[in-house]
């Protein structure tokens, strides 16, 4: 269930707006004359959102290159690698 606050109490109680965003690992939604305006997290919340996205983002290009044909099966990759070596 969101929590929902209203932008007064960002102004006015912003200790416990902090303490509520550092116990909650979801985004508190401010609003603005009653309609949503701001989400607000903790940077915890904020660098663990960011992370799935960057992890969302790779996992998206590998599957592209997969469909390109860009992917070859590790061992080839191995043997390719130990053969210019030698």
């Amino acid at each position: 269930m969101p929590i929902i606050r209203p932008s007064a109490d960002l102004r006015n109680n912003y200790s416990e707006i902090s303490e509520l965003c550092h116990g909650y690992s979801e985004p508190v939604f401010i609003t603005k004359n009653g309609t949503g305006d701001l989400a607000v997290m903790s940077i915890e919340t904020y660098e663990q959102l960011a992370g799935k996205l960057h992890l969302y983002s790779l996992i998206e290009e590998g599957l592209e290159q997969v469909e390109e044909g860009k992917i070859k099966p590790m061992k080839k990759t191995i043997k390719s690698i130990r053969e210019k070596i030698r």
